[in-house]
């Protein structure tokens, strides 16, 4: 009872349907798009960081040891 109180009053399924806005399954397939290119593109800049990365961990890797031969 007290998880219900949560929640608020029910409500008819009828009234609440007809309170709803319609949307074109074309236009959830636009933003699904969207969001798929968006993910690729995240995907391709994670990877171009990722090989920056590796490069400066080689870089600094190589500087420690001409620091670790100099001492």
């Amino acid at each position: 009872m007290e998880e219900m109180k949560k929640f608020g009053a029910e409500r008819d399924v009828e009234k609440v349907a007809g309170d709803t806005d319609e949307v074109d399954a074309d236009e959830l397939a636009d933003s699904l798009e969207k969001k798929i290119d968006y993910a690729k593109a995240l995907k391709i800049e994670e990877s171009r960081l990722n090989r920056r990365l590796a490069k400066i961990v080689e870089t600094r890797r190589r500087l420690a040891k001409s620091i670790a031969r100099s001492v």
